[in-house]
């Protein structure tokens, strides 16, 4: 690969080029009239002529900017909505496009204009990720890609995103790389907290409120997964707990039994799992079988009430996540009663903590379109979202705001602890404790 620019860098490279060019246009006319004059024996006078061609417009006048149309803002985004993946995530961008229509019909839309959501199959496969995204690029010519989803898909797309300079904001995507590369990739933009803020919080939890225990964790050997298991051995403190086992868990791998007599056998007590849900779910499966009975912690991807139906309440009772918004059961707040409300009216899922989440992304993106209203284009796009300072939805927990700069590229930064339990058989989630914030 070349000598990569910063987005700034690169869109003054093109300024500077479009006034060379100009220039060599100019004297290129210029040439062109004086031979003309040359030629010319009949007359001795000088030719007045016009000019070869006439700037028009301005550089957000529509049709000039990919994606935007008089009556239209036209956004895309690659997710899992078929397959395994697809079971537990796709209400995601369901309940986004929900939220756009809701945007649309009563406040008709941002900058006088209705939002379109292209949403594509990525079958959270790397390959159909990159056939997924080129399509809403180069035929649907989607103005940003916003809120794609998937960590196994995104490492295949971000790098071509960034290359042709389209806007890739607020994936959930949780690997750290994803924000933590405003220079490098500044064309990307990370909605969900990173793996690695996440195993940073439960390792201050742990040596907090567990001191002499021992750990174990349980995560993937993608990148997602080495991130989750550096933040874990960063928020630990050495002195209070030691990690007696790590097992690392490859792609495609069937059945996690051999990890978790290796965990059993190495006498760990409090075991972070960072699998995504199936694997996740096994592990505390075999580990039940296996008479093991650990502190589980489970990261935020499972923090939903869709777990109740892969384990029994009884198996996930007591187990530890984390999460930064209100939950889907609390109905008598305002605010996620409205959901509830926008969801049954405008085509979403029935609401469970992904689609909460999933409203917030969209309140993001709507409040970046909204300002950049006066300079519609994807490098104005990427300066309204750098300029967001504490923006707060009000399915935000309170103490949880939303800020980006140029040198920050990651949405959630706070987060709480919560807690399965059961209650009449059933199971649920409930926060305790304090915020963690990101140091």
């Amino acid at each position: 690969m070349g000598t990569k620019y910063s987005r700034k860098e690169a869109h003054a490279a093109v300024r500077k080029l479009g006034n060379f060019s100009l220039i060599f246009l100019a004297l290129a006319a210029l040439s062109l009239v004086l031979a003309v004059a040359c030629e010319e024996e009949e007359e001795d006078t000088t030719p007045t002529g016009t000019p070869a061609a006439e700037a028009t417009g301005s550089p957000t006048a529509v049709g000039e900017v990919p994606g935007i149309t008089d009556t239209e803002i036209i956004l895309g985004a690659d997710c899992p909505l078929s397959g395994a993946t697809a079971a537990v995530y796709a209400m995601i961008p369901q309940a986004t496009e929900a939220y756009f229509n809701y945007i649309n019909d009563t406040q008709g839309g941002v900058c006088g204009r209705n939002i379109v959501y292209k949403v594509e199959d990525s079958q959270d496969d790397p390959a159909r990720a990159v056939e997924a995204v080129r399509k809403l690029v180069e035929h649907d010519e989607v103005f940003a890609i916003v809120g794609s989803l998937g960590d196994g898909p995104h490492p295949a797309v971000w790098e071509y995103l960034n290359e042709e300079g389209v806007p890739d904001i607020l994936c959930s995507a949780g690997a750290h790389q994803y924000g933590a590369d405003p220079e490098g990739h500044p064309w990307t933009v990370q909605m969900i907290p990173s793996y690695r803020m996440e195993g940073t919080f439960f390792g201050q939890y742990i040596s907090e409120n567990l001191p002499g225990k021992k750990v174990g964790i349980l995560h993937g050997t993608v990148v997602s997964g080495i991130d989750e298991l550096e933040g874990v051995r960063e928020g630990l403190d050495p002195e209070k707990n030691e990690i007696v086992s790590e097992q690392g868990v490859q792609s495609g791998t069937i059945t996690v039994r051999s990890e978790i007599a290796n965990m059993k056998a190495a006498g760990a007590e409090v075991v972070v799992n960072a699998l995504d849900t199936g694997l996740a779910c096994q592990a505390i499966k075999e580990a039940d079988r296996q008479g093991w009975h650990p502190q589980w912690f489970i990261s935020y991807i499972n923090s939903d009430q869709t777990m109740f139906l892969f384990l029994s309440p009884e198996l996930l009772d007591g187990t530890i996540s984390l999460q930064a918004l209100k939950l889907a059961g609390w109905t008598d707040d305002p605010a996620v009663a409205e959901h509830h409300r926008i969801m049954s009216d405008y085509g979403g899922p029935a609401p469970t903590n992904f689609s909460i989440y999933a409203q917030t992304l969209a309140e993001v993106a709507v409040e970046v379109l909204s300002k950049s209203c006066d300079n519609l284009t994807r490098e104005g796009l990427m300066d309204a979202l750098e300029s967001i300072e504490d923006f707060h939805s009000d399915l935000m927990l309170e103490g949880v705001n939303v800020s980006f700069s140029d040198t920050d590229h990651t949405a959630f930064q706070t987060a709480r602890m919560l807690r399965a339990s059961v209650e009449d058989g059933k199971g649920k989630w409930e926060y305790f404790g304090p915020l963690f914030v990101l140091q």
